[in-house]
């Protein structure tokens, strides 16, 4: 009887979250409003893409972040450090983010977005199972962590739709092999579109962002 009532917990959290989510999707779809939730295992680069990213976009989008943490705003103020707005959501011991969440820090941000990318917390797994709501849901997997990872978590390359395979200036010392963790992850997804980047030497870089102005279009064609 406990595991009964034990999924249906978690049945009752999905949908209220589902709801919440779908709520934020139509609020963002009002204000033409892209969104980017970044999901990865901690360490794989999540705030050093968006260090990349941001400056690329900001002369000509309006752009905030959502950080997710356990704890510390310490990702919040790297962002803030670049200009571009940024709110800590800090779960106090939750290993993801709830559409809930994301709706009570988006609303103390101040200005109309062009761009709001959600940096989740660091996991492969919880993450995986909740919308916040999002256009976008980028995974990324670093060299670092092993080319084997889609096959281990694949429920969060299953949801995704886009991998980003970091810090590739690492490959000529890793035992990574970037053609094994793109056929292990179209294996699980087949719409995957797949970017390999390095932060620290921009490569892949200019392909990464003009594939994001051009979802944004694409999601809102001009009037």
């Amino acid at each position: 009887m406990a595991e009964i009532r034990t999924v249906r917990v978690m049945e009752n959290i999905l949908k209220t979250n589902d709801y919440v989510a779908r709520r934020l999707r139509e609020a963002w779809d009002q204000s033409r409003t892209y969104v980017v939730n970044l999901i990865s295992a901690p360490g794989a680069g999540k705030t050093t893409l968006l260090e990349t990213t941001l400056p690329v976009l900001m002369g000509r989008y309006r752009i905030g972040v959502l950080e997710g943490d356990i704890e510390t705003e310490r990702d919040a103020d790297r962002i803030r450090a670049l200009g571009v707005e940024a709110v800590q959501v800090t779960t106090g011991g939750t290993c993801h983010l709830e559409a809930s969440m994301v709706e009570q820090a988006w609303r103390l941000m101040d200005t109309e977005l062009d761009f709001l990318f959600i940096e989740n917390v660091g996991n492969l797994v919880c993450p995986a199972s909740f919308d916040l709501g999002e256009h976008l849901r980028v995974v990324l997997l670093s060299v670092s962590e092993g080319d084997d990872k889609p096959a281990k978590y694949p429920k969060a390359f299953r949801t995704a739709q886009v991998l980003v395979i970091t810090k590739a200036d690492l490959l000529e010392v890793m035992d990574f092999s970037v053609e094994r963790a793109r056929q292990g992850a179209l294996e699980i997804q087949p719409e995957l579109q797949v970017f390999v980047v390095s932060a620290k030497t921009g490569a892949g870089i200019p392909a990464w962002t003009q594939f994001l102005e051009q979802r944004r279009r694409q999601t809102f064609p001009e009037a």
